[in-house]
C-alpha cells in the first residue's frame, strides 16, 4: 500500500502519516509536506525520486506526470491497465491525501495579483480528481477531519464501496468549491462581481427537521463556517422557519452596534423593536408594539440575557431567544418551557455580530437573481437633507434613525412609526404605501398606543401626500424617506402644513 501526501493545511497530517506507517504504508510526498514529515522522523520518498523528474518552473510542475496519474488512475481489475503499468514501471498509489493551496487566505491578505496567481493550485486538483474518478481502487482524503476514520476503516477492513464513494463525493465538492472561489474572485476583481457565471459555494451546517412545511426537506448551508463557529445551541433545534426569522431579528438588533437593542420578528417581519437604556427596558417597550404577533416569535437581544430579563420574556410564549450570551440563571428560568429554543450567537464580543455577505440571492423560477447586499450606511442619516421649515429635535432624530433602519429590514411597501426609541406601529407588505400607513395606525389604535410625537419612516418615497395627511391625523412630528417622487413638492408642502420635520436620504431600501 502506498500513499501520496501533499497538503496545504497540515493540521493532523503528522498523526495521519504515522498511522499509515503503522499499517505498513509507504509514503510519497512533496515540498513543504515532505519536510514536515521528515522533520518528525517519518520516512517518505520525494515525489521527484518517485517520478524520475525534478520539480520545475518554480514548483508549477511536480505532480503532473504519468508516473503519478498513471499510478492513481489505472484500474486494478483491468488486465490491460495492469500490463501498461508494468510496461512503463508505474507503481500504484492507493491513497491520495491532498488539500489545496490557500487561495482564500491569499486574497484576504493581499491584492498582489502575481502572488494570487501563484496560489492557484493546479497539480493538487488534478490529483484529487484522478483519485476521485478511480475511487473504487484509491482512497481520496481531502479533509483533515476524516483522517482518524480513514485509518480506522483501513485497519478494520471497512473501507468498502460506500465509504470510498462518500470520500469521492467530498473530493469533488472540495475541488468544485475551490474552482468556484477562484472564478468568483476573478469576476469580482475584473467584472464588478457579475460575470457570465455565478457560483454559490456553501457547506452544510446541519439539517433542519423539515423545510417551511413538513413535506419539504431542509438544511442550513453556511459560508466560511459562520454558523458552525458562532452558533451555540443551548436548548431546542432551529427549524427552517426559525432560521429565516433569526436572520431578520439578528440583522436588525446588530444594526445598532453595541447599544442595548431588542428586536422581535414574526414571519420574517419586525413586530417589535426598542432601544432604551437597558435590555430589560428595551424588551418591555418592544413587546408593546404588537404583543399578539410577538406570541411564538423570535427575539434577538443585543447583549447578555440575565435572570431578570429572562423572567420578563418568560411571561409570554416566545419560540426562539437568541443573544450573544444567556446566563445559566437565565437558562434555568426557561427549563420548564419545553417549546422555547435558546441560542447564543457570538461575534467576538458581547454583542450580536453584524455580518455583510458579498451577495444577496433570491430564488426565482429556473434560477436566482443576485445583487450586492443592501445595508443602511451611517452617512445616509448623517447626510440626510432637511426638506421642511422645521428641523427635528434630538429625540426625534433618534427616533428617525430607528424607524429608518427598521423600515429597511421590513417587507415593502412599509412604514414604521417610532416614539421614544421604541417602535409603536408598523405597516408592511402592502401594495399601497398609504394602506401601509393606515394599517399601522389602525393596529396602534386597537392596542391603545399613542402615536402623537412619533417619527415615521418609509423605505421608499411617498408618491402622494395622502400618507403624510394620514400621519398628521395621529400626530406624527417627523418623517424620513428617500425622496425622488415626481410629487415631492406636494409631499414636502403637506409636511410643512402639518408642522412636521421631513428629511430625504436619497437612498431607497426596498425589501421584497
Amino acid at each position: 500500500m502506498r500513499a501520496l501526501i501533499s497538503v496545504s493545511d497540515k493540521s493532523g497530517v503528522i498523526e495521519f502519516a504515522k498511522g499509515l506507517k503503522e499499517l505498513g504504508c509507504k509514503i510519497v510526498s512533496t515540498g513543504g509536506t515532505l519536510k514536515s514529515l521528515t522533520d518528525e522522523g517519518i520516512k517518505a520518498k520525494d515525489i521527484s525520486r518517485f517520478t524520475g523528474f525534478p520539480e520545475m518552473f518554480d514548483g508549477r510542475v511536480k505532480t503532473l506526470n504519468p508516473m503519478v496519474h498513471g499510478a492513481i488512475l489505472h484500474k486494478r481489475k483491468d488486465k490491460a491497465h495492469r500490463d501498461t503499468a508494468k510496461e512503463f514501471g508505474i507503481k500504484r498509489i492507493d491513497i491520495v491525501c491532498v488539500n489545496l493551496y490557500p487561495f482564500k487566505a491569499t486574497i484576504e491578505r493581499t491584492e498582489d495579483f502575481d502572488e494570487i496567481i501563484e496560489n492557484i493550485d493546479i497539480g493538487g486538483p488534478a490529483m484529487v480528481r484522478s483519485a476521485a474518478k478511480n475511487f473504487e481502487d484509491v482512497l481520496i482524503v481531502t479533509d483533515p477531519a476524516d483522517y482518524a476514520r480513514v485509518l480506522e476503516a483501513i485497519k478494520e477492513g471497512k473501507d468498502d464501496f460506500e465509504f470510498r464513494r462518500d470520500l469521492m463525493i467530498k473530493a469533488y465538492e472540495h475541488t468544485a468549491a475551490y474552482d468556484s472561489m477562484i472564478a468568483n474572485y476573478m469576476n469580482r476583481r475584473f467584472k464588478g462581481g457579475f460575470g457570465d457565471k455565478l457560483f454559490i459555494s456553501a457547506s452544510k451546517a446541519f439539517d433542519t427537521r423539515y423545510g417551511e412545511n413538513p413535506h419539504q426537506k431542509g438544511a442550513l448551508y453556511e459560508f466560511d463556517g459562520f454558523w458552525s463557529k458562532n452558533l451555540k445551541v443551548i436548548k431546542g433545534e432551529a427549524s427552517f422557519n426559525n432560521l429565516t426569522d433569526i436572520n431578520g431579528a439578528v440583522k436588525l438588533a446588530a444594526n445598532f452596534g453595541n447599544r442595548p437593542a431588542v428586536s422581535i420578528i414574526k414571519h420574517a417581519n419586525p413586530c417589535g423593536f426598542a432601544l432604551k437604556g437597558t435590555l430589560l427596558e428595551s424588551y418591555t417597550e418592544a413587546l408593546k408594539c404588537d404583543p399578539v404577533s410577538a406570541y411564538g416569535g423570535v427575539v434577538a437581544v443585543n447583549g447578555t440575557v440575565d435572570r431578570e430579563l429572562a423572567l420578563k420574556i418568560n411571561e409570554t410564549y416566545i419560540e426562539v431567544l437568541i443573544a450573544p450570551k444567556i446566563t445559566k440563571e437565565a437558562v434555568g428560568v426557561f427549563e420548564a418551557k419545553k417549546r422555547i429554543k435558546l441560542f447564543e450567537l457570538h461575534g467576538g464580543n458581547d454583542y450580536l455580530p453584524k455580518i455583510k455577505d458579498a451577495n444577496d440571492f433570491r430564488h426565482v423560477m429556473g434560477g436566482v437573481v443576485a445583487q450586492d447586499e443592501d445595508e443602511v450606511r451611517d452617512e445616509e442619516l448623517q447626510n440626510a437633507k432637511l426638506m421642511t421649515a422645521r428641523a427635528a429635535d434630538t429625540r426625534e432624530l433618534m427616533d428617525i434613525e430607528i424607524a429608518y433602519k427598521v423600515a429597511a429590514l421590513t417587507k415593502s411597501n412599509c412604514v414604521v412609526y417610532v416614539k421614544d426609541s421604541a417602535v409603536v406601529a408598523i405597516g408592511m407588505g402592502m401594495t399601497s404605501r398609504v394602506d401601509a400607513a393606515k394599517a399601522a395606525i389602525r393596529k396602534a389604535e386597537d392596542l391603545g398606543l399613542d402615536l402623537k410625537g412619533s417619527a415615521l419612516a418609509s423605505e421608499a418615497f411617498f408618491p402622494f401626500r395622502d400618507s403624510i395627511d394620514a400621519a398628521a391625523t395621529v400626530g406624527v412630528s417627523a418623517i424620513v424617506e428617500p425622496g425622488g417622487s415626481m410629487r415631492d413638492d406636494e409631499v414636502i408642502a403637506a409636511a410643512n402644513e402639518h408642522g412636521m420635520a421631513m428629511y430625504f436620504t436619497g437612498v431607497r431600501h426596498f425589501l421584497h
